[in-house]
């Protein structure tokens, strides 16, 4: 027995100044039925699985598709495990059959090499697009700084859409960075720039769009302009045309930095930080620190409201002004104009008018709205925004009143066709993790293909309606064996100081309101590497938008239950059979050893 074994094996706890309570630790062991698969898949009946064994096992358990490539995954199976001593010159024990499994970095959930792989030559507005909000903020919208240093992680994590809020600095003859009338410090806005085009394709060469929230007299925006054009350079794309008939896909625009706003307009501060909140500030004390539960889709779509049909004026749209200020569009700098290749404009009248056709004109345009602008549309209005997203690009934008940079529910928008989630990057919480979930996919490049359910018209001109219950396409059955590696990454009176952690697992779906539910393991006490060996079947009717939400808890009988750990994953990319899932802290940062085996199956 080594020496991390032996200090496992002698824990103890104190349970008053005089008393210590020991506990046994055992070592991992393999799950009945890992073990039961070693014995079916051991040909030689020696203890003993060679290479073409494991390459059955990876053919008919793990779903490995081509011989080739089964060969090929066996093989580096083996040679990941060759250090250890528990392996055999014949092939592999048990015991290192069960270290493979259990291996996050040779059998994860994902694949690794799976790179970019979708069809990325349609317009942009087939695509859901990984999108910030304020994405200069540290921390909160109220006090925090402005930096560049949150625009460089979000660049580095695969953040495709940028958002700045551009105001003329203390002394009128520059322009900084800052969320306005807030306490926020500001920064410069060609350091942002600067740090914008070091990182702009270091996780993605697909485009990078930057959002402007225009605040700037004509003047300044002439040398925003000049700031632009210098810094970007031949990386910038500007359209020969103002308006496009369809956008251009991802492929065409790699290694190009796109910007978008409303044309420019007279000088305005109108945006407040409580827009569209009724002076009510969110208090952060209502969230335990990894987030509350995700908002429920189908309450906001049931609910009923006499006044869904939210005007234009009301809207309180981030981007400025209403565009048909003709005065100051005379004042206007025309070389900053030119710079804007996605135009965002601004609705008249009721909301939902801005969904529908500009009569005698064929142009796709951004639309933005507020999370809760959208909730109260898709009321009465949820298949005329699909609609408008299969062409159209839309941006929702967190209510004004998350000072705490939390965040909204994404599945509300991506379900109606929204391709500008915008989230608060600097916060933590369950919402973004399916953020995070959703843009695991497709290689991590920032851009996930639109399902064809949201693409496609109907014979009769329909649409999909997020509110319809459709048949059930697939099952996916999930089984949680056992976790392993919390010993490792936290003190070991990190959940309880009296005993070993209670540990349980709650997972389920994030998708369409039918298909989100969350379910939980029984508590395993006093174990640090609990087995709980249960089996999870969850129908999907929509599994293209399904996301797998898996959480650990320390169950705590005296108050709020302890984090233990979290992963969102695209059920579209799920590899099935049994795997090494690595959790991440609520911060989203990736723990060292913490992980959970568990078998994916679709019926």
């Amino acid at each position: 027995m080594d020496e991390r074994r032996a200090t496992m094996a002698k824990q103890s706890y104190r349970v008053c100044w005089c008393f210590r309570r020991r506990f046994k630790m055992r070592a991992a062991e393999a799950p009945r039925e890992v073990k039961e698969l070693f014995e079916r898949y051991d040909s030689g009946g020696k203890g003993v699985m060679s290479v073409e064994d494991l390459q059955r096992f990876m053919t008919e358990v793990q779903g490995v598709e081509t011989e080739s490539q089964s060969r090929d995954e066996a093989q580096a199976a083996m040679d990941a495990l060759k250090h250890l001593n528990i392996f055999h010159r014949k092939g592999l024990s048990l015991d290192a059959f069960f270290r493979f499994l259990f291996f996050a970095d040779v059998n994860p959930p994902l694949d690794p090499s799976l790179s970019v792989h979708q069809d990325m030559t349609a317009p942009l507005s087939h695509y859901f697009i990984y999108t910030g909000h304020n994405s200069y903020l540290t921390g909160n919208q109220i006090s925090s700084d402005c930096s560049d240093a949150p625009i460089i992680k979000a660049l580095h994590d695969g953040v495709r859409v940028i958002e700045l809020d551009i105001w003329p600095n203390s002394k009128k003859d520059n322009v900084d960075v800052l969320h306005g009338r807030t306490l926020t410090t500001p920064v410069e806005l060609i350091k942002c720039l600067r740090s914008i085009k070091e990182n702009a394709f270091v996780a993605s060469s697909y485009p990078l769009v930057i959002t402007l929230e225009d605040h700037l007299t004509p003047d300044l925006q002439a040398k925003v302009a000049e700031m632009i054009s210098k810094t970007f350079g031949d990386m910038l794309f500007c359209p020969e045309t103002e308006s496009f008939e369809e956008f251009p896909s991802p492929e065409s625009l790699k290694g190009r930095i796109i910007i978008s706003t409303k044309p420019p307009k007279e000088y305005s501060e109108t945006k407040m930080v409580n827009e569209g909140s009724s002076g009510k500030v969110m208090d952060s004390h209502d969230e335990e620190a990894w987030g509350k539960e995700v908002s429920d889709i189908k309450a906001k779509l049931d609910a009923s409201d006499q006044h869904n049909d939210l005007d234009a004026e009301d809207h309180q749209d981030e981007d400025g002004l209403d565009e048909t200020d003709h005065i100051s569009q005379q004042n206007a700098a025309p070389e900053y104009r030119r710079l804007i290749a996605i135009h965002a404009l601004k609705p008249k009248g009721k909301l939902k008018e801005a969904l529908k056709p500009i009569p005698d004109i064929d142009k796709v345009r951004r639309l933005s709205m507020s999370e809760q602008a959208l909730e109260k549309l898709i009321k009465n209005h949820g298949t005329e925004i699909v609609r408008f997203t299969q062409r159209n690009l839309l941006r929702v934008y967190p209510k004004g009143m998350r000072v705490d940079s939390s965040n909204y529910n994404p599945l509300i928008g991506w379900m109606h066709g929204a391709q500008m989630v915008a989230f608060n990057m600097q916060g933590y919480g369950r919402s973004l993790w399916l953020m995070h979930g959703m843009f695991r996919a497709n290689g991590g490049c920032g851009y996930v293909k639109k399902p064809d359910i949201l693409l496609k018209v109907g014979p009769n001109n329909e649409v999909f309606d997020p509110r319809a219950t459709l048949p059930v396409k697939k099952t996916l059955k999930v089984r949680v064996y056992m976790g392993d590696g919390w010993y490792t990454d936290f003190k070991h009176t990190h959940f309880d100081v009296y005993s070993p952690p209670d540990f349980y697992v709650r997972v389920g779906i994030a998708g369409v309101p039918v298909d989100s539910v969350m379910k939980k393991t029984k508590i395993i006490e006093d174990d640090w590497k609990p087995l709980w060996d249960q089996e999870f079947q969850f129908p999907l009717t929509v599994p293209e938008l399904a996301l797998l939400r898996i959480e650990v808890h320390e169950y705590d009988i005296s108050g709020k239950d302890d984090f233990g750990g979290q992963t969102c994953l695209p059920v579209s990319e799920l590899r099935t059979g049994i795997r090494a899932v690595p959790l991440y802290s609520y911060k989203a940062e990736k723990y060292e050893s913490v992980r959970l085996l568990m078998r994916f199956d679709f019926v």
